[in-house]
C-alpha cells in the first residue's frame, strides 16, 4: 500500500523571491508553477525554481510546518535553504512539465 504523502516546499525566482506552500503531489504542483499555470504570485514574479523541500506523513503537521516557515523572517528561511542546497539549485530542473499527474 502507498502511504499518502504531503509536502511542503520552496521556490524562488533568479532574484531569490520566495514562495511557501504545500501539496499532496509535488511533482504535480511543481509543473502547474513551472508551466505557469496558477495564478497570482508565483506567475506574477517568475517564482518557478524548487529550492526547498519536506516531506509529512499527515496533512496537519505540513499545514502547521507551511505556517511555520511563513512566519518566519527572511534571513531563517535563506538559512533553511542554504544549509541542504548551499548553491540554491532548481531541484526540479529536470523533471518532466507535460503528463504530471
Amino acid at each position: 500500500m502507498h502511504e499518502r504523502q504531503f509536502f511542503v516546499y520552496i521556490l524562488s525566482s533568479e532574484t531569490r523571491t520566495l514562495y511557501i506552500g504545500m501539496t499532496n503531489n509535488l511533482t504535480r504542483r511543481i509543473a502547474e508553477h513551472k508551466r505557469k499555470e496558477i495564478e497570482g504570485f508565483t506567475k506574477q514574479y517568475d517564482v518557478t525554481r524548487l529550492v526547498y523541500r519536506e516531506a509529512f506523513l499527515y496533512v496537519g503537521n505540513a499545514i502547521a510546518r507551511e505556517k511555520q516557515l511563513k512566519g518566519w523572517r527572511r534571513s531563517k528561511k535563506v538559512d533553511l535553504i542554504t544549509a541542504s542546497n548551499p548553491l540554491w539549485k532548481d531541484l526540479a530542473a529536470d523533471w518532466p512539465l507535460e503528463d504530471a499527474l
